[in-house]
């Protein structure tokens, strides 16, 4: 569906983007990708800003081993440390019902961030459930279950160079 070449081009954009945006903070921003699937699109987002940045890392997830989301989002794991005052970058995948990413800012929003914004490399409005932002998007997706750059079906597929629908 998505190339490599293209995912490159666009993750580049959305580093000068990003960089742009918050070129005059006084502190670090704070990417905080969203395990495991934003794994790749973070390490590779991060390496294109040119501003001061820290990376953190929050574990959620509602999919388990199906194509289907299960409705319930569960967070294994927080980032470390105080986040109040600092503005925050949630790195993530791909939004689709938006209850991952939902459930996420909710609970940064208590920690009382001076800013809290959403870079997506993936989006399926299709299944959209909750309405939500996506600050940085990367590419807007139909509604097919997709693989590869990170996303995994049942823990496989997360090395493939590009994104590919699952048949």
């Amino acid at each position: 569906m998505i190339s490599s070449e293209r995912i490159s081009k666009r993750v580049r954009q959305l580093g000068r983007e990003i960089s742009e945006v918050y070129a005059n903070i006084d502190t670090p921003l704070v990417l905080v990708a969203i395990l495991k699937g934003a794994t790749v699109f973070s390490a590779d987002l991060l390496r294109t800003l040119n501003i001061p940045a820290e990376l953190e890392f929050v574990r959620a997830a509602s999919y388990g081993a199906g194509t289907k989301t299960s409705g319930r989002v569960k967070i294994a794991h927080m980032v470390e440390g105080s986040l109040e005052g600092r503005h925050v970058l949630l790195v993530e995948d791909i939004v689709d019902s938006g209850r991952t990413i939902d459930t996420i800012q909710r609970r940064f929003r208590r920690m009382k961030p001076a800013s809290l914004r959403v870079a997506a490399l993936l989006d399926r409005p299709a299944r959209r459930e909750l309405p939500v932002q996506i600050d940085f998007p990367g590419f807007v997706i139909p509604d097919r279950f997709v693989i590869g750059y990170g996303l995994d079906y049942a823990g496989l597929y997360r090395e493939l160079p590009g994104i590919y629908s699952l048949s």
